[in-house]
């Protein structure tokens, strides 16, 4: 039996040891016992993409420190492994980890330090004391507040080895190996080389090029901000607050203040003013939707980086949500589901509020008008089809901006690309009349 420790440091969404708040609060008390539970509620919910990357990235922090893997229900194995000891973590903040927490607090001391975020949801209030409804003025005030400065790395943190699993390390390497496709570098090490190098060769063309799916100019750092592998306050110490990047932080921290005072908006409307609008459930093209073969290339061909990479461009997330709820008339929670199946970044907050502002029922003030044209903003924003082309082969050779408009050619289709499967301009009508009917 392993020595027992002063606390226990239960990681979860916070998988690194350089600036943690929790780890350091656990550290101040003694040696450390580091657990990790595999948890049955999220990994069976989660689709082989997240379970790999999530495997991945808890198998490199147990490169770094001695952690303790468990499998079970935390609200068992917590406390049994805690055995009377405090456990420290890092706040959760989404709906199932704080019911989780509030259970497993009942049987232990549960000490919270810091959040996943710069500043913690419920934190930003306006002038009554009441939360943001509208991004701008949150993430004025967000600015305004601020937040401490990275907490410091532990050189060698005391950390004692316990007793694992042998069933939860097994879940997690084979989940590694049946990944479904090559995953980004994992762990903190990774992590930081990605930021600094977009920081030093991205981050200054980054307002210009992140709307670009056709070019490398994002961070690719929302899979590690997901986990915890990295913390946005670490590089919100390294930029100008003023910046697009900035703002972009500031949106996943506005997206985890609206699901903290609205638990209910993670799978239903954020405004109900739309609760009588008319949907549907054409089975045949969500499913060509899913599998991008609805016969418009930049829908196509996010879906298709989607399924092949665990990752899509966001502006192609807003092209293929806009797709399915005002083209298909598709309720947003089906597409949000399927997007966190399969996305490694996938966050409840950002994810499934992303997609209420495309559909028109969440943060933004008058946005069911806004009905994305699949074909103009493919030629906006893949303007020679270069990001057509690499995820839909069938339109490989069909050069610069015709790859958007197959039809077009006469030889757009001989490479058996898939006809549209509805008329763009008749599906907006009827979307915009839907909402007439429910608006009055």
């Amino acid at each position: 039996m392993s020595a027992k420790s002063s606390s226990v440091m239960w990681f979860r969404r916070d998988l690194r040891v350089r600036d943690n708040p929790a780890l350091l609060a656990a550290l101040d008390e003694g040696s450390v016992t580091a657990l990790f539970v595999v948890d049955p509620a999220i990994w069976s919910g989660a689709g082989a993409a997240r379970r790999a990357w999530l495997a991945a990235n808890v198998l490199a922090l147990a490169e770094r420190i001695p952690l303790t893997i468990q499998h079970g229900d935390p609200r068992t194995v917590v406390p049994r492994v805690a055995d009377g000891r405090r456990v420290h973590v890092s706040a959760e903040t989404t709906p199932y980890g704080r019911r989780r927490d509030d259970a497993v607090a009942d049987e232990v001391e549960l000490v919270a330090t810091g959040s996943p975020y710069a500043v913690g949801p419920g934190l930003v209030r306006n002038g009554s004391g009441e939360p943001y409804q509208v991004f701008t003025p949150f993430s004025r005030a967000w600015r305004e507040r601020g937040w401490p400065e990275p907490a410091r790395t532990p050189r060698s943190p005391d950390v004692v080895a316990g007793d694992s699993h042998q069933k939860a390390i097994d879940m997690l390497e084979q989940a590694v190996a049946d990944a479904p496709f090559d995953l980004p570098g994992a762990g903190e090490d990774a992590a930081w080389r990605r930021w600094r190098s977009f920081r030093d060769e991205g981050l200054g063309s980054y307002s210009s090029e992140r709307d670009r799916p056709d070019h490398d100019g994002t961070s690719r750092l929302s899979p590690y901000l997901h986990l915890g592998v990295l913390h946005p306050r670490s590089l919100l110490a390294e930029i100008d607050h003023s910046t697009t990047y900035a703002n972009e932080l500031a949106w996943r921290e506005f997206y985890a203040d609206v699901l903290w005072h609205t638990p209910s908006s993670a799978w239903e409307d954020l405004k109900p003013a739309l609760k009588g609008l008319r949907y549907d459930e054409p089975e045949d093209a969500i499913e060509a939707w899913r599998t991008g073969t609805t016969g418009f290339p930049i829908v196509d061909a996010g879906m298709r980086q989607l399924r092949e990479v665990g990752w899509m461009h966001n502006r192609v997330r807003m092209i293929t949500a806009s797709f399915l709820t005002k083209d298909l008339h598709v309720w947003w929670p089906v597409g949000a589901r399927h997007f966190l199946d399969l996305l490694i970044d996938g966050d409840v907050a950002s994810n499934n509020h992303g997609w209420q502002w495309v559909a028109g029922t969440g943060t933004d003030a008058s946005p069911y008008f806004r009905v994305f044209n699949p074909i103009t903003q493919g030629l906006k924003f893949d303007p020679q089809g270069d990001y057509v082309r690499r995820w839909v082969p069938e339109l490989a050779h069909l050069p610069g901006k015709s790859a958007h408009e197959p039809w077009k050619s006469d030889v757009g289709y001989e490479k058996d690309y898939p006809l549209r499967i509805v008329d763009h301009a008749d599906e907006r009508r009827e979307a915009l009349d839907r909402y007439q009917a429910v608006r009055g």
